[in-house]
């Protein structure tokens, strides 16, 4: 049986000096806010029973969102 060594490439990149490239926080918030609000808005839509708080009559939001409100454990029948 042979000895194999790995041995670097002649062509390889140095990787050790890669540099992480940082957020600011600053800089993220909004996104996270505005991302969360649209988060709790869509919860809501799941969540909500079609009645006094149901803005289009009907039950068109409830029969596209059924499924999900089962497997979010949300009772509907």
């Amino acid at each position: 049986m042979s000895q194999i060594s790995a041995a670097p490439l002649s062509g390889a990149p140095d990787f050790s000096a890669v540099e992480l490239p940082t957020v600011d926080l600053a800089e993220l918030a909004p996104w996270a806010l505005f991302f969360g609000l649209l988060g709790a808005l869509v919860i809501f839509f799941i969540s909500a029973d079609q009645g006094a708080v149901s803005i289009p009559a009907g039950t068109a939001i409830h029969e596209w969102v059924h499924d999900g409100r089962h497997l979010l454990g949300y009772p509907c029948h």
